[in-house]
């Protein structure tokens, strides 16, 4: 069935609230670990069909922000969702203290309740009225961005469709993109501010009422990490620091070189190439056809993978107005179709759309298949970034279709671009660790923070007395800070597994494609440091294991130079 022909039907909460009432008092009076199990599957049954309706009206939202049916429809399921929430801690617990754990645990894995207890520990029905509020302000932040109706060169675009101004060739228009950008942002200053002010007391608030100090600790649980402290996330960001970033530095002075500009500032930054950047070749519909084929000759599985997608519609990567920024990837678990939103702007942005939503669409096929727990198909968030941004390196051989004859000019960009990340998102993370230290710091003072930390960790750039940027406000543009708190690091641990298979493939492409299947394989059966070593790769949290991996891929850059 088409996506476009898919029925949304509002999930009756109140009837979900009482059959799961009754699958806890039934897991309760049950005389068994066998019968206990049975009822977990109910259960996991009854949450993918509310999980289905709810993802497939907050797609058809995020698509037309301008939608009242479906913006209401969303509204309403915000306020459900921790509701809901409630019942099924209710249901967990009732598990977690089962007289036949043990048994339990052999029957539906032992890491399934590890991760039910880091679940409990972050939620409680007290904080129902501040999640409920935290949706509503993350809601009103994202139709605030795709608001954006921008003058430039006589038509109004959006911030995506600014893009591919930022990597003109011509100097001052890239500089007057960025100014308009940083004036939509200005003009809203002031909304921008006290959505965030409020939802960092918000969150500051949850935590308190859950026990906990401040919001780093409740932000680090609820991205469900069961397998590392933040102390090893700030000793990954000292590695970045120490081994990273003066690789970084270099790759910043080779490309004002290659540009032929001395005084390298911030509306450079993007320009990778003096003719220009790489850029897609052909409309955004020869852009699709190409990533088909692709898909197509990668393997048997990607092969049945991409004909589902295009059969079914599962796309929507154009951009337009009254679309909601960035892009992403969801399930719709009912029916095992993944799906992908994107705002295509003729950059080569489009083409990581391809590779990288479509790993993670791809993770979500392969998981429906495999694993019947649904509790267990994806890993941890930096595990199924893993799959998302290894594809963008193993889809390597086909780019060509994409890129013609600037493919050598992609790859390298999009190697430089690997690394100059890295910094980049522990610089998010970071920001973030400071703030909820801090949840009575002004605006200014977040805005000081954060150039304080682009001098650790992005010391090459000038922002030049740009408007927003210079003033340290160009974390807002940053969609995760506002609706994903503390998940961003995940791309960082993520984008040095993809350099391993990187390295990999260039050595052995079937090897290394057969060790992403087996890591795609086993979806979230294991911890994210266990799956690493299980298809025998190290994991980025291993000593040295960040300077080993980066050095490398910068001697790749080094030895396929393009001017």
């Amino acid at each position: 069935m088409k996506f476009s022909q898919l029925p949304y039907t509002r999930p009756d909460y109140q009837n979900v609230f009482q059959e799961l009432d009754a699958l806890t008092q039934k897991v309760q009076d049950a005389p068994g670990a066998k019968e206990q199990a049975a009822l977990y599957r109910q259960a996991e049954e009854l949450l993918s069909h509310v999980s289905t309706q709810a993802t497939l009206c907050s797609i058809r939202h995020t698509v037309d922000t301008r939608d009242a049916f479906y913006e209401a429809e969303n509204d309403y399921n915000d306020q459900q969702s921790p509701l809901l929430q409630e019942k099924l801690q209710a249901f967990q617990e009732a598990l977690l203290r089962s007289p036949f754990r043990k048994e339990l645990e052999e029957e539906l894995g032992s890491l399934l309740f590890l991760n039910m207890e880091l679940e409990l520990k972050s939620f409680s029905p007290e904080i129902i009225p501040l999640v409920q509020e935290e949706n509503r302000l993350q809601n009103e932040y994202q139709k605030l961005y795709a608001s954006a109706q921008i003058p430039f060169q006589g038509k109004t675009v959006t911030v995506a469709q600014l893009g591919p101004y930022k990597e003109s060739t011509d100097r001052a228009t890239r500089r007057a993109a960025l100014e308009a950008e940083g004036s939509f942002f200005d003009e809203n200053r002031q909304q921008f501010d006290a959505l965030y002010d409020k939802l960092v007391k918000n969150r500051t608030e949850q935590a308190r009422k859950l026990g906990y100090q401040n919001f780093v600790e409740l932000g680090f649980l609820r991205q469900g990490r069961n397998c590392y402290a933040p102390e090893d996330i700030a000793a990954f960001r000292d590695a970045v620091v120490r081994d990273l970033v003066p690789l970084t530095e270099k790759l910043k002075d080779r490309q004002a070189r290659r540009l032929g500009i001395p005084d390298f500032k911030f509306h450079d930054n993007a320009l990778k190439f003096k003719d220009g950047s790489a850029v897609p070749q052909g409309t955004p519909e020869e852009i699709l056809a190409a990533g088909k084929k692709m898909y197509q000759e990668l393997s048997p599985e990607t092969a049945s993978f991409i004909d589902l997608m295009f059969e079914n519609e599962l796309f929507d990567v154009l951009a337009k107005e009254g679309k909601a920024p960035g892009g992403y990837c969801t399930g719709l678990a009912d029916y095992g179709y993944p799906f992908i939103f994107s705002n295509f702007n003729g950059t080569s942005g489009d083409v990581d759309v391809l590779t990288h939503e479509a790993g993670h669409a791809f993770a979500d096929y392969v998981a429906g298949q495999q694993i019947p727990l649904h509790a267990l198909r994806n890993p941890t968030m930096e595990g199924c970034e893993t799959h998302s941004m290894s594809m963008e390196f193993l889809t390597a051989p086909w780019h060509h279709l994409f890129f013609g004859e600037q493919n050598d000019k992609y790859q390298l960009s999009h190697a430089e671009d690997a690394l100059l990340f890295i910094p980049y998102g522990c610089l998010v993370d970071h920001f973030q660790e400071e703030v909820y230290a801090h949840p009575d710091w002004t605006p200014e003072e977040r805005n000081q923070c954060w150039l304080r930390l682009e001098k650790r960790y992005r010391p090459y750039l000038d922002f030049d007395n740009l408007p927003f940027y210079s003033r340290g406000a160009g974390w807002q543009r940053q969609l995760h800070i506002y609706l994903y708190p503390f998940y961003y690091i995940d791309y960082c641990l993520a984008q040095v597994m993809s350099l391993q298979y990187f390295a990999l493939s260039l050595q052995d492409r079937d090897k290394a494609w057969e060790k992403y299947m087996d890591f795609v394989k086993l979806g979230g059966t294991k911890t994210f440091v266990d799956l690493a070593h299980a298809v025998g790769l190290r994991s980025p949290l291993d000593p040295g294991c960040v300077k080993d991996v980066c050095q490398a891929t910068f001697q790749w850059t080094e030895e396929h130079l393009v001017e």
